[in-house]
């Protein structure tokens, strides 16, 4: 397949308009083993060639070493680029399975200036919850996001892992342009309610892992087995063991779809990604993650590749087979509070 620069779409009613696929940043420094700076940086400047406008990165990747990782690429870029970063979320260093999640005014307001600093912008033109903390009233979280784009700090809101309820909530207090949420042939839970919602709304649906951490694409088939010890895969349930083995096995419809087509297996994944714009009637932007030039090439290159019904329904079929929860802790994402 040819490398070409990829269509746009908008985010949300009142969105920017962004490639239609993006990136996402965060194995460029944390989670996903050993990284390579050199060809980190090489990555971003390939996706901005092929038209991937969408940047996403987190202060908890690596508690800020992404965003600062970010900083000279955006200060090259800054007008051709929408950048996306979150707040809300942390992890502490000595214990790398836990999450702490504040979604308090102070708490906010320190975190965006800091994200600011790190990222050596003025404003950042997507501005996510990251998670959700459910003492905190999400009008009272919202309310104060917007504030940061009365003042000019923020242009546009997000919000990753929410449910139908606090996404139709949130969006009362302010219009939301994305609704960032795990999707992909593994894992579908949003499609029973907030997708429905944010078809309703005009909020543009931004999936991350739609790789499903790679497994998708066949580079490992046992996290622990086949991944370094510090990769953050080797904590989530369906990747290990037993249940690694039964959704290794789901993968041969792939297979056979990507031979079809002359394809990659990553390549059909994302495609059935992209083809949920169509199916669910909203703007849908999978934000795979890479480190490496050529996968991004390969990546972009499923843009352009269209599914049959027939193809479709044989892969729609995996998703109900697959073993084990996308986390330990299900607490954290919309699935777990639906």
């Amino acid at each position: 397949m040819t490398h070409r620069t990829i269509p746009t779409t908008a985010l949300g009613a009142n969105g920017p308009e962004v490639g239609v696929q993006g990136l996402g940043c965060m194995g460029m420094s944390f989670a996903y083993g050993p990284t390579d700076a050199d060809a980190s940086r090489a990555t971003l400047e390939r996706a901005l060639e092929l038209g991937v406008t969408l940047y996403d990165t987190a202060d908890a990747y690596g508690a800020g070493e992404n965003e600062r990782f970010l900083a000279p690429f955006l200060k090259a870029h800054r007008d051709e680029v929408v950048l996306a970063t979150k707040f809300a979320l942390s992890i502490p260093p000595d214990d790398p399975t836990r999450r702490i999640i504040r979604n308090d005014p102070p708490y906010i307001r320190r975190a965006v200036e800091a994200s600011l600093e790190r990222l050596g912008v003025d404003v950042i033109d997507l501005y996510y919850m990251h998670r959700r903390d459910v003492n905190v009233p999400i009008e009272e979280t919202v309310g104060v996001m917007a504030e940061l784009v009365r003042e000019g700090k923020v242009k546009h809101l997000g919000l990753s892992e929410v449910t139908a309820d606090e996404l139709r909530a949130a969006h009362a207090v302010h219009p939301i342009a994305a609704v960032q949420s795990e999707w992909s042939l593994f894992s579908r839970d949003i499609e029973a309610r907030v997708v429905p919602a944010a078809r309703e709304l005009g909020v543009a649906l931004v999936a991350y892992s739609p790789l499903g951490r790679g497994f998708l694409t066949g580079s490992f088939a046992d996290a622990e087995q086949d991944l370094t010890a510090g990769d953050f895969r080797r904590q989530q349930p369906r990747f290990t063991g037993d249940n690694a083995a039964r959704n290794a096995a789901l993968l041969a419809p792939v297979r056979d779809i990507a031979a079809a087509h002359g394809a990659t297996p990553g390549q059909i994944a994302l495609a059935w990604v992209h083809q949920q714009a169509t199916v669910h009637g909203l703007p849908v932007v999978p934000i795979p993650g890479t480190r490496k030039p050529t996968r991004v090439e390969e990546n972009t290159a499923a843009t352009a590749l269209t599914l049959t019904g027939e193809e479709l329904a044989a892969l729609n079929a995996i998703a109900g087979k697959v073993a084990g929860d996308r986390y330990a802790d299900m607490t954290f994402t919309s699935a777990g509070r639906e």
